[in-house]
C-alpha cells in the first residue's frame, strides 16, 4: 500500500503509494492553471453525454454557465454508464443501526431496477421535468433511489435533513411549491425510534404537497390522510425500465437549503452538467477511487456532503460504497471500527465533530483497520490534536489525512491535498484543486502575504459544480456571493491564510453562520426564530467553540417588560423552528445588549466572553454598562 515520509511539517506519499494514486505529481496543476476551461473541458469528456456542448464556459457576470448546449443526465451516468463493466458489483452497503438486523445489499443492476421503477411510480404521479420533489428521509437506500429518480425524469429534488423540525420542512417545501414529498414513517437514532411520518404530516400542511409517499423503515402505525401512499404499494406494478430525461446542462438538478447569515435559509441550486463533472472527478482524484475501494462517507443526504459523496461521487465512479443509518457511536462507543473493519472499508470521509468524540470516547484504537487507505475529513477546520489522533490511531500512520474545504455552494471539495502528491499538514486545507483559481484578499480587494489572514475568494472560470443561483432570489445570490469584491470575484466568506508553500489553512467564518457539528446553523435564522415570540423584545446568538462540536450557540435575551419566559420556551422555539441539532449550549435572560450607536448589536462582544479573548474597544458603545451586567450574568 505505501507509506507517507515525514519533512518538516508535513507528510509525503512515498513511490509505493503514487503507484497506486490517479495523480502522481504536480503536473496536473501546471495545465491545468495555464487553461483551466480547457482542463475542464478534457475532463467532461469522460462522461456520458446525449449531446456534445457548444461552448464549454461562458461568463455573465455575475453569472457562469458550463458545457453550453450540451445534454446530459446524472442518472444515467450513474447506472447505465457502470451496467456494461459493473452489472453484478455491489454499489450500495446498507448498514441498519440495530445490530440485530441484517445488511441490504444493492448491485448496480439492482439499484438500476429500483430507480427506474420509483422513476415510473414518479411520472405517474404527475411529476413532469421542472417540477420540484421534496425528499424528507433518513439514511436508507429509497432515499437515494428517491433522488436518482428524480433526476432520471427531470424533476427538481430538493432533500431536508430528517432532524429538522416540521416548521422547518415547512419553509423549504413552501419555498420550492414542491408538488410531491418522500418520507419514511420512522428511523432508528441511538436505539430510539423516531416518528418521522408526523413531522412530515406537520411539515407539508399548508403547502403545495399533494401526495407524500412513504417507505415502510420500522413499519410502525402511521394515520394515513388523502393523498398518502406507501413506496412499496406505488413500485409494485412498475415496469423497470424509464427513459431517461435527456437534460440541458444548465438545467437545475437540485436545490439545496443552506442557512445564511440572515433570517431564512437560501435555496441553493446546482445544474445537470458542472455539476455531474465536478462530482465524478472531484470524487475520482482526491479519493483516488479505483475498482476495489469500499468507500464510506458518514454525512447524511440531507447535507451537500451526502449529496456529492454519500450517493453521487462513488456512484459516477462506480464503486461500491457505504450507507450506515445511525449514529457512528451506537451501540458501542466503536461501532464504526467495527463497519470498517466488516466491509472492508479503504476510504473513510467524516467530520472533525465525530473524530473528536471517537478521540474522547475510545482513546486507543484497538482494531487494526488495515484496509483503510485514505481518511478525510469535512465540514470544518479540523484542529491541530483531532489530526494528529486520527492520525495515528485511524490511519495508524499510514494513510493520508485529507482535510477538505468547500461548501454547499460549491459543489464538490476545492480545497485539499491530493493522495499521491501531498503534503499533508496537520489543520490544512490543502492547495487548490486542479483547474479550480482562488486566492486570498484583504478589505480592500488586495492580496495578501504569506501567513496573513484575509477573505478566502474564487476567481473565474469557477468551478463546474458550484451553484447557479439563489432560488427565487437573484438579489440575494449578487449580495451574498459577488457583493463584496465586484460580480466577478465569488466571496466564500471564509476566513484563511496560505503557508510559504501556498498551502490553504481555513481559520473560520467572516460571516454569522456557525458550525454545530458540521452542520451550517444559521443565527439569523436562530434569532428570527426567538423574536417571533411576543414575550421577546431582542436577541442576540452567537457561536462558542465546544471541545466536541467544534462549536455551539449561546443565546442572549431580552423579555419584553412585564412579560415572562423561562430557558424551556426559548429552547422549544429553537428546536420547533430548527430542530434539536440547534439546541444551545446556555440561554442567558440579560436587560439590555451591547450596541453601537447606529443600533448594531455587537456579537463580537458576547462571543469573547466566552473565549478569553480582550473585549478589545468599547468606545462605540452606546450602553458600555452592559458588559458589566452580562458579565456577571455569565459568571454566576
Amino acid at each position: 500500500m505505501g507509506k507517507l515520509i515525514k519533512k518538516e511539517d508535513a507528510y509525503y506519499p512515498d513511490k509505493e503509494f503514487k503507484k497506486r494514486a490517479w495523480v502522481k505529481d504536480n503536473s496536473i496543476y501546471k495545465k491545468a492553471n495555464r487553461d483551466p476551461i480547457k482542463f475542464w473541458d478534457e475532463l467532461a469528456r469522460e462522461l456520458h453525454w446525449f449531446r456534445k456542448w457548444k461552448k464549454t464556459f461562458k461568463h455573465e457576470p455575475p453569472y457562469f454557465h458550463w458545457f453550453t448546449g450540451g445534454k446530459i443526465n446524472i442518472s444515467y451516468n450513474c447506472l447505465e454508464r457502470n451496467l456494461e463493466k459493473r452489472r453484478n458489483k455491489v454499489a450500495l452497503i446498507w448498514e441498519p443501526e440495530p445490530k440485530n438486523e441484517r445488511e441490504r445489499v444493492f448491485t448496480y443492476y439492482d439499484l438500476y431496477r429500483q430507480v427506474n421503477k420509483f422513476a415510473n411510480s414518479l411520472k405517474e404521479m404527475g411529476v413532469n421535468k421542472g417540477d420540484v420533489v421534496g425528499i424528507y428521509m433518513p439514511m436508507i437506500p429509497e432515499s437515494l433511489i428517491a433522488m436518482l429518480a428524480c433526476a432520471r425524469i427531470g424533476a427538481i429534488h430538493t432533500v431536508v435533513f430528517s432532524a429538522f423540525s416540521p416548521k422547518a420542512l415547512n419553509i423549504r417545501l413552501n419555498q420550492t411549491n414542491a408538488k410531491i414529498l418522500i418520507t419514511a414513517d420512522g428511523y432508528y437514532r441511538k436505539g430510539k425510534e423516531m416518528n418521522l411520518k408526523a413531522n412530515a404530516d406537520k411539515g407539508s400542511k399548508g403547502t403545495k404537497v399533494k401526495k407524500v409517499v412513504t417507505v415502510r423503515r420500522t413499519n410502525s402505525k402511521i394515520k394515513k390522510k388523502k393523498g398518502d401512499c406507501y413506496w412499496d404499494e406505488v413500485i409494485e406494478k412498475q415496469k423497470d425500465y424509464c427513459k431517461p430525461a435527456e437534460m440541458n446542462a444548465e438545467d437545475t438538478l437540485f436545490i439545496l437549503f443552506t442557512s445564511g447569515s440572515t433570517g431564512k435559509p437560501k435555496g441553493v441550486m446546482h445544474a445537470c452538467g458542472g455539476y455531474t463533472v465536478q462530482a465524478y472527478w472531484t470524487a475520482k482524484l482526491i479519493f483516488d477511487l479505483c475498482d476495489n475501494d469500499i468507500f464510506w462517507s458518514t454525512a447524511d443526504i440531507g447535507w451537500i456532503t451526502g449529496h456529492t459523496y454519500s450517493c453521487y461521487g462513488p456512484l459516477l465512479n462506480g464503486t461500491t460504497f457505504v450507507l450506515y443509518e445511525g449514529v457512528p457511536d451506537y451501540p458501542e462507543t466503536d461501532r464504526w471500527c467495527h463497519i470498517i473493519e466488516k466491509y472492508g472499508v479503504t476510504t473513510f470521509y467524516t467530520a472533525p465533530t465525530a473524530i473528536r468524540m471517537f478521540e474522547k470516547e475510545v482513546g486507543k484504537v484497538k482494531e487494526n483497520l488495515k484496509t483503510l487507505q485514505l481518511i478525510a475529513s469535512v465540514g470544518e477546520p479540523i484542529n491541530e490534536e483531532a489530526w494528529k489522533w486520527f492520525f495515528k490511531q485511524v490511519g495508524k500512520g499510514n494513510c493520508p489525512v485529507l482535510d477538505t474545504w468547500w461548501q454547499t455552494e460549491t459543489g464538490g471539495i476545492l480545497i485539499t491535498s491530493l493522495p499521491g502528491v501531498g503534503p499533508f499538514k496537520p489543520t490544512f486545507a490543502g492547495m487548490p484543486f486542479p483547474g479550480v483559481q482562488t486566492d486570498i484578499l484583504d478589505n480592500k480587494g488586495k492580496k495578501v502575504k504569506a501567513n496573513q489572514k484575509g477573505n478566502l475568494v474564487i476567481l473565474p472560470p469557477f468551478s463546474p459544480g458550484m451553484l447557479r443561483g439563489v432560488y427565487k432570489n437573484p438579489k440575494k445570490y449578487k449580495k451574498t456571493y459577488f457583493g463584496e469584491y465586484g460580480d466577478k470575484v465569488y466571496f466564500t466568506e471564509d476566513i484563511a491564510y496560505k503557508d510559504k508553500k501556498g498551502l490553504v489553512r481555513i481559520v473560520g467564518r467572516a460571516d454569522d453562520v456557525i458550525k454545530v457539528a458540521g452542520h451550517r446553523i444559521s443565527t439569523g435564522e436562530m434569532e428570527n426564530i426567538i423574536d417571533s415570540n411576543n414575550k421577546v423584545a431582542e436577541c442576540a446568538v452567537v457561536g462558542i467553540p465546544h471541545k466536541i462540536k467544534g462549536e455551539t450557540p449561546v443565546v442572549f435575551v431580552v423579555l419584553n417588560p412585564k412579560k415572562k419566559a423561562t430557558e424551556k420556551d426559548i429552547l422549544k422555539l429553537i428546536t420547533e423552528g430548527i430542530g434539536k441539532i440547534a439546541k444551545p449550549q446556555k440561554i442567558f435572560f440579560v436587560k439590555d445588549l451591547p450596541k453601537t450607536r447606529s443600533g448594531k448589536i455587537m456579537r463580537r462582544i458576547l462571543r469573547k466572553f466566552f473565549t478569553g479573548e480582550d473585549l478589545g474597544d468599547l468606545s462605540t458603545l452606546a450602553n458600555p454598562q452592559t458588559v458589566d451586567e452580562i458579565k456577571k450574568k455569565i459568571k454566576k
